[in-house]
């Protein structure tokens, strides 16, 4: 890869910006790879403002798994740098189509879910491993623990993502009220 960049913070805290400049000034040729899937009118207004804060000449492609047949898509081959928002998304994503019953399941259910998470992410990973990279992600561990099963799983899982992208990150910066903190540089 030629750079990973992990970029974390708080909802509302300045990430999609701070990323969207960060790819700007690594790339020429960038493609954005969107998570967020259009359930409601909230996440469709949310989707729309996002894309039209990024540039016109930005090809975006939706995607939150099967990274893999990004691999024969030539708008995707001939980018130069790629910016995914968001990797929080992506696990909600893939956690909540599992069709897990997350009330009644078993440690062994959720180990071999978080083993299918890893895995979409090491896809994602080695599919755009010749490239500048920016990933998106939501911090989840500052809040508050959730009263439910389902956001503790999410919580757990989402955190573990965070720890194994951030180690293999060359810079990671933390956003708190659209301030970036860059938290670890590669030398």
């Amino acid at each position: 890869m030629k750079s990973l960049t992990l970029v974390t913070g708080g909802t509302r805290s300045g990430k999609s910006s701070l990323a969207e400049s960060i790819a700007k000034d690594k790339g020429e040729k960038i493609v954005y790879i969107a998570t967020a899937i259009a359930f409601d009118q909230g996440m469709k207004e949310r989707i729309k403002k996002h894309k039209e804060s990024r540039p016109n000449n930005w090809i975006t492609i939706e995607r939150y798994k099967n990274f893999n047949d990004l691999s024969v898509d030539q708008s995707f081959i001939q980018s130069d740098t790629v910016l995914l928002d968001c990797i929080t998304l992506m696990v909600s994503n893939l956690i909540l189509e599992s069709n897990i019953d997350f009330d009644n399941c078993s440690i062994e259910e959720i180990n071999d879910l978080e083993k299918d998470v890893l895995k979409e992410l090491e896809d994602m990973l080695s599919v755009i491993d010749n490239k500048n990279v920016i990933l998106v992600t939501n911090e989840v561990g500052m809040g508050l623990v959730p009263s439910y099963k389902l956001g503790n799983i999410f919580r757990d899982i989402a955190g573990r993502v965070n720890q194994y992208i951030a180690k293999k990150s060359d810079t990671v910066y933390l956003t708190v009220s659209g301030i970036p903190i860059k938290i670890k540089e590669s030398l």
